[in-house]
């Protein structure tokens, strides 16, 4: 495969993956609302049709796997093609980015195996699978009440608590290693976004600067916006329904 096609693959799985990052976080944010919003939030994932679930989780296991057989591939590439290093004049924040792409990506790597275990697979804390709660009617945008009112049962996982209790102050190397992480995602998203523009062609002379603060702006609002729940949990602004 030729350089050029390496680098489309790696900007087109970025792009996936960078849209759920912002579609994880604006789903997490519901944490701020009502905990019935979450709740019913998750409880609608978990039981979508057709097993639509499995097939976005098995496109995101798609485009991490390329994304980092393009990115390993790319580098050895661009050592081969380099074998002597030389200075590029960029902005601090542009230039770490792209000097610790490969380093970031790795801890952020780990840091997904870890989520998966800790709030999905719930290996990690297996009592959270036994979090259940009864959903009230509250009116969020997501019809789960009504529909399992309809049926009599409206007990549903209780994920409000899982989260409360997994970044809370008993656990708040949970919480520092999660913050840390989306320092991190920040800087790496920060870089690969602009990367990702130029790959897809669409960073010319012109949006150069636009999209190189675009990306910057996007990468540090998801790290608010992730990093807001932890620091809220330890705060006691969020706190579990249930202990």
């Amino acid at each position: 495969m030729s350089s050029l096609g390496k680098k489309y693959l790696m900007a087109l799985s970025g792009l996936i993956l960078v849209g759920f990052v912002i579609g994880h976080m604006i789903g997490n944010l519901q944490m701020f609302l009502h905990p019935d919003w979450i709740n019913e939030y998750a409880y609608k994932l978990q039981t979508l049709p057709y097993g639509m679930l499995w097939v976005v989780r098995l496109v995101l296991l798609l485009a991490v796997i390329v994304h980092i057989v393009t990115a390993v591939l790319l580098v050895i590439e661009n050592k081969k093609a380099r074998p002597q290093q030389y200075a590029v004049k960029k902005p601090f924040q542009a230039s770490f980015a792209s000097m610790t792409m490969r380093y970031t990506g790795l801890i952020l790597l780990a840091f997904i195996v870890f989520h998966i275990l800790h709030y999905t697979v719930q290996s990690v804390h297996p009592e959270f699978k036994e979090l259940k709660t009864e959903l009230q009617d509250v009116g969020t945008i997501h019809g789960v009440y009504d529909k399992l009112a309809a049926v009599g049962k409206t007990e549903v996982h209780d994920v409000y608590s899982m989260v409360a209790i997994g970044f809370s102050a008993q656990y708040w190397y949970v919480s520092l290693f999660y913050i840390i992480s989306m320092v991190l995602l920040a800087f790496h998203l920060s870089h690969g976004i602009s990367s990702m523009f130029q790959s897809l062609g669409f960073r010319n002379n012109v949006w150069r600067q636009r999209l190189d603060k675009a990306a910057v702006v996007i990468a540090w609002a998801l790290f608010v916006g992730f990093a807001s729940i932890p620091v809220a949990v330890l705060l006691g602004i969020i706190t579990p329904t249930q202990s």
